[in-house]
């Protein structure tokens, strides 16, 4: 009963980076004083690294713990990229959208074993 609230951790983690990840740009660009900040995009990393985890340790499909951590592998790539060489990648969104999408479809598989 209690793992699937792991997925809606999950969940409300890669869409609260999503939309960061989607309307950062756009601050950035307008006038306000806000700068980027890596630490943020690592914030949304660690936080999501709990729900990943405990996924993968539980009775889910494997199919499904494998999408979840190669979306997680690309969320950590783009943010590593970015970190290290200042290059913005597209990867973050395809690993964000994975994420969100097999913590979904893990939420819906439990919620159906119920």
């Amino acid at each position: 009963m209690r793992e699937k609230y792991y997925d809606l951790i999950g969940v409300y983690s890669a869409f609260l980076c999503l939309a960061h990840c989607i309307l950062g740009p756009i601050l950035f660009i307008v006038p306000l004083g806000i700068s980027h900040s890596p630490l943020l995009d690592s914030f949304f990393l660690i936080v999501g690294l709990f729900p990943v985890y405990k996924v993968v340790r539980s009775k889910s499909p494997v199919f499904l713990k494998i999408l979840l951590v190669f979306s997680f592998a690309l969320i950590a790539l783009s943010i590593s990229l970015e970190a290290l060489y200042h290059q913005e990648s597209f990867l973050i969104f395809i690993g964000a959208m994975g994420v969100i999408s097999s913590h979904l479809i893990n939420y819906n598989y439990k919620k159906d074993e119920l």
